[in-house]
C-alpha cells in the first residue's frame, strides 16, 4: 500500500515549527508509512520537506508591508495550486498564515477539489475580523485549535473544530543547557545575559532592530558587563547579523542553540508572538515590543477588540508581561521595563508565577498536542 502523501503549508517560522512537530508525530503514529510535500522553513526541511519555494516569500505581516509583494504572493499562490493539482495528496494541512493559506483553501474549493482540507491554528476571530469564522467554515473541513475556548466560535458556524492544545508545550524550550551555553560562548557565569528576539519576518525586523539595538545601548549604560544573545531563523538571519549592536552579539541558529540560549539568559526582549510562550516555558522574564507600519498600526487600533496581544496576558486577563506596542515601543520605555526586571527579584518571580499559570491553562502536563493533531489528520484520511 502506498504511503499517504500529506501536503503541508506553513507561511512563517512559528508555523514551520508546528508543522515539523506534526511531521514527527505523524511518522510515530504511522510507523513511518507517510510522505510529505509542501512549503515551509528550516524546521520542516530538517524533517525532510524540500520547500516548493522559500518560506520568506510569505513571511510578511501588515497591509502596507503586503501590498508591494502582492505580485510575488499571487505567483506563489498559483505555483502552490499547480503543485497540489499535480501531486494529488491525501490531505492538505495549512498551518496558520490565513492570509495566504485561506486563499489556497478558497481556490481549491472554487476549483471543485475533493482533497480534504485541515487548518491548524485558528485565526484570532475573537480579537478582530469575526467574519473569518464563516470563511473557515466555508473553506476547510477541520480546524485544529490551540486554545480551549476557540472551537465553540467555529462549531456554531457549522465547522468541525477540535482543541488539540498548544504545541509550544512540547517544544523543549524548558530543557535548555544554560551553563553549557555560557561555557561554549565564553560568557562569565555572573555576567547579565539579555536574549534579544526581534522577530522572524523581514517586516518585523526592519522595524524592531533599530529600536531594540538602542534599547540594548541604554541598558548597557547601566550594566557595563551586559552581554546579548540573538537566536534567529533563516528568513531574517542576514539582517540580524548585520545590525549595529552596541555590545558584542552572539547570533545563534537552530532549536538546540535557541533553547540553550534561553536557559542561559537572565532576561529577554522579544517581538510579540509564540516566542513569549517559549520564553515562559524556559522561565525567562521578558518585555514584549512591537511596531507596525503607521497605516497598519492605525487600522489595528481601530479593529482590535482585546486589551493585550501577548498570549500570557490574554489568557490571564491581566498584565503579567510588559508589552509596549506601536508608538509605545520606544527604546527609553523598553529599557526602563527591562531595568525594573533586572533590578527586582520579586518582579521576576511574579512574572514567572503568572506565566506558569498561563501555561497550565494551555494544557501543560497533558497529552502531546502534536500527537492529538496527527490523530485528527489521520482520521480525516481514513474518512476520505
Amino acid at each position: 500500500m502506498t504511503a499517504p502523501l500529506i501536503y503541508l503549508i506553513a507561511g512563517e517560522p512559528s508555523g514551520d515549527l508546528l508543522a515539523a512537530r506534526l511531521m514527527v508525530a505523524l511518522r510515530q503514529l504511522t510507523g513511518g508509512n507517510v510522505r510529505f510535500a509542501g512549503i515551509g522553513g528550516e524546521a520542516m526541511r530538517d524533517q525532510g520537506i524540500a520547500s516548493l519555494f522559500p518560506q520568506a516569500d510569505l513571511a510578511v505581516m501588515g497591509l502596507a508591508e503586503v501590498v508591494p509583494r502582492i505580485p510575488l504572493i499571487l505567483k506563489r499562490l498559483k505555483q502552490t495550486l499547480e503543485d497540489i493539482a499535480h501531486l494529488q495528496p491525501a490531505v492538505i494541512v495549512t498551518v496558520d498564515s490565513w492570509g495566504f493559506t485561506g486563499r489556497v483553501a478558497k481556490r481549491l474549493k472554487t476549483a471543485g477539489s475533493t482533497i480534504p482540507r485541515v487548518h491548524y491554528v485558528a485565526p484570532m476571530v475573537w480579537a478582530w475580523k469575526e467574519k473569518r469564522v464563516h470563511q473557515l467554515a466555508d473553506r476547510v473541513d477541520l480546524l485544529l485549535c490551540l486554545l480551549p475556548e476557540e472551537p465553540d466560535y467555529f462549531i456554531r458556524a457549522g465547522l468541525r473544530a477540535v482543541h488539540v492544545g498548544h504545541a509550544v508545550l512540547e517544544s523543549g524550550a524548558d530543557r535548555g543547557d544554560g551553563p553549557g551555553f555560557r561555557s561554549r560562548h565564553g560568557i562569565p557565569t555572573a555576567a547579565p545575559l539579555l536574549c534579544v528576539l526581534p522577530g522572524s519576518r523581514r517586516s518585523e525586523t526592519s522595524r524592531l532592530l533599530p529600536v531594540f539595538a538602542e534599547t540594548v545601548e541604554r541598558l548597557a549604560r547601566q550594566h557595563a558587563d551586559l552581554q546579548i544573545v540573538i537566536p534567529t531563523v533563516d528568513t531574517v538571519a542576514g539582517a540580524v547579523s548585520a545590525a549595529a549592536w552596541p555590545v558584542p552579539a552572539i547570533v545563534v541558529r537552530g532549536a538546540d542553540e535557541r533553547y540553550d540560549a534561553f536557559a542561559a539568559s537572565d532576561l529577554a526582549l522579544a517581538a510579540s508572538g509564540t516566542v513569549a510562550l517559549e520564553l515562559a516555558m524556559a522561565g525567562v522574564p521578558m518585555v514584549i515590543g512591537y511596531r507596525l507600519n503607521r497605516l497598519t498600526g492605525m487600522i489595528a487600533k481601530r479593529l482590535l477588540k482585546i486589551r493585550f496581544v501577548c498570549l500570557i496576558n490574554l489568557l490571564l486577563g491581566r498584565s503579567v508581561v510588559p508589552e509596549l506596542l506601536l508608538d509605545d515601543c520606544r527604546a527609553d520605555r523598553l529599557a526602563d521595563k527591562l531595568g525594573e526586571l533586572m533590578d527586582s527579584a520579586d518582579a521576576r518571580a511574579r512574572q514567572r508565577q503568572g506565566a506558569s499559570q498561563a501555561l497550565a491553562m494551555l494544557g501543560r502536563g497533558g497529552d502531546s498536542p502534536s500527537l492529538r493533531s496527527a490523530q485528527e489528520i489521520l482520521s480525516v484520511i481514513k474518512g476520505k
